[in-house]
C-alpha cells in the first residue's frame, strides 16, 4: 500500500504540474513517506517550490498535548519559510496565509472520526481556497477505523470546530473522499484533486490500517491503531468527569477511569443492559494513576478496550454504542453521579461539552432518561447511519 504522498513522489508527470507554482503543505508528524521521511523534507528535496506550511491542532510538530492548547506561527529554521498555525490566533486560514501559495497540499493522517479536528481544517481550507481562487490537493491516507459508519448525525445548528457538518461520529471516509463530500454538500467552487492511494483495501487485512505500515502518532494521544478504532466512542469521555486515560501511556483506549466507580460492577451492568453492543472486542478491568489531567495522582478503576489481534471483530465492533452503554451503566448504578463536565470545550462556551462532542443533546438525554432502552438509541442512530451511507456512496474512491 502506498499513500497519496508516495504516489505523488513516484509520478514525475504529476510533479511536473507543480513546476513554476508556489506550493503550501498542511502537515503534522505522521505526514511521512513509506520510508518515514517527512513530507516537507521530501517535497523540497524533489524540487517542489514549497513557500509555506501549515500546522493543524497540536502543531506541525505534534507537540501540543491537550485541547485548547494553541500553537504560534513560526519560521522553519531549515527552509526559512513561514509555518502558519491553524490552531492559534485563527483556525481558518486568513487571506494573508492563502496568499502564500497557489496550490495547497493537504497531507494529514486522520482517525476517521468527525470530532478529530483535521476534518474541519480540511473544510476550512477548501472554503478559503474557493474564495481566493486557490487549488487544493489531498494526498490521501488510510482511514484506520475503516469503512464502518456509526453514530447520529450532527444536528444542524450544532456545528463547531469538532463538528463541521451533518456527519456521524464514525464517518468511514478517507480525507480525499471527505473533500469530495464537502464540495458537494456545501456547493464549493474550488479546484480540487485527490492523489489516491494505491493498494488500500478498507475491508482487507488490517481493516483500514495496512499491517505493514508503521504507525506514527498524528496527535500526542493517538498512540496506536487500537486507539484509532476506539476513538469514535472514547472521545466522548472528554465531555465527562471521567478520565479518558490522559496522563497515562494508553489514553483514549479506556471506556472510563475514576477513583469512585467499580469497573467490574459497570461491566456487569453493561452485560445486563445491552450485551450486543459489547461485541467485537474484549473489555478488561484495570487500574491506572494519571500523572496529569483528570484525577491526577489518584488511583482509578477502569475498563480497557482491546479491539486488536484475534480479539477484534471489525464488523461487530461499535465503539460509539459501546461508550454510550458505559455511560448508561454508570448512570444506572450511580444515579446522582456528576457525569457531564461543564467547561469550555473547543471554544464553545454555552453548550455542555458532551453535546458539542456528540453534535446535539440526544445521547446525553438518552443516558439520563431512566426509562430509555437500547432500542431507543439504536433506532435514532440506525436511521442516520443508513442516510449517511447512501449519501456518501458516490464519493467513495476505494
Amino acid at each position: 500500500m502506498t499513500t497519496g504522498l508516495d504516489e505523488l513522489l513516484a509520478d514525475r508527470e504529476l510533479l511536473k504540474q507543480l513546476e513554476g507554482r508556489r506550493v503550501s503543505l498542511v502537515a503534522h508528524p505522521a505526514s511521512v513517506t513509506r520510508g518515514l521521511t517527512h513530507s516537507l523534507d521530501v517535497l523540497i528535496a524533489n524540487g517542489v517550490n514549497v513557500t509555506s506550511a501549515f500546522g493543524p491542532q497540536h502543531g506541525i510538530k505534534g507537540d501540543k498535548q491537550d485541547n485548547m492548547v494553541e500553537t504560534e506561527d513560526e519560521t522553519d529554521p531549515d527552509y526559512n519559510i513561514p509555518i502558519f498555525s491553524l490552531y492559534g490566533e485563527v483556525r481558518r486560514p486568513t487571506g494573508q496565509m492563502m496568499s502564500s501559495a497557489d496550490v495547497f497540499l493537504f497531507d494529514l493522517q486522520d482517525l476517521g472520526c468527525r470530532i478529530y479536528t483535521f476534518v474541519t481544517t480540511l473544510l476550512y481550507l477548501l472554503e478559503e481556497a474557493a474564495k481566493h481562487g486557490k487549488e487544493v490537493w489531498v494526498l490521501d491516507r488510510p482511514n484506520p477505523a475503516g469503512r464502518p459508519v456509526e453514530g447520529t448525525l450532527l444536528v444542524p445548528g450544532q456545528e463547531s470546530f469538532v463538528g463541521a457538518a451533518p456527519m456521524p461520529m464514525r464517518h468511514g471516509l478517507t480525507m480525499g473522499e471527505m473533500g469530495h463530500w464537502f464540495i458537494d454538500h456545501f456547493g464549493l467552487d474550488v479546484e480540487y484533486r485527490v492523489v489516491k492511494m494505491r493498494g488500500w483495501q478498507p475491508d482487507g487485512e488490517g481493516h483500514g490500517w495496512p499491517p505493514e505500515r508503521v504507525w506514527i502518532n498524528p496527535s500526542p494521544n493517538a498512540a496506536n491503531v487500537n486507539m484509532a478504532r476506539a476513538y469514535a466512542g472514547t472521545v466522548m469521555l472528554e465531555g465527562t468527569t471521567l478520565s479518558e486515560g490522559r496522563g497515562t501511556t494508553r489514553p483514549l483506549e479506556v471506556l472510563f477511569g475514576a477513583p469512585d466507580i467499580d469497573a467490574r460492577a459497570v461491566l456487569d451492568e453493561m452485560n445486563r443492559f445491552a450485551p450486543e453492543w459489547m461485541e467485537g472486542c474484549v473489555l478488561r478491568p484495570c487500574w491506572f494513576q494519571p500523572t496529569f489531567h483528570k484525577h491526577e495522582g489518584q488511583l482509578c478503576n477502569a475498563l480497557m478496550i482491546h479491539a486488536e489481534g484475534p480479539l477484534y471483530d471489525h464488523a461487530a465492533f461499535r465503539p460509539w454504542r459501546l461508550q454510550a452503554l458505559a455511560f448508561k451503566a454508570i448512570r444506572q448504578l450511580y444515579p446522582d453521579y456528576e457525569l457531564w463536565r461543564d467547561f469550555p470545550y473547543e471554544y464553545e462556551f454555552e453548550r455542555l461539552a458532551i453535546d458539542v462532542i456528540n453534535g446535539g443533546p440526544s445521547l446525553r438525554e438518552w443516558v439520563d432518561d431512566s426509562s430509555s432502552t437500547p432500542h431507543d438509541l439504536d433506532a435514532m442512530a440506525a436511521n442516520d447511519e443508513a442516510s449517511w451511507i447512501a449519501t456518501v456512496r458516490e464519493h467513495l474512491l476505494y
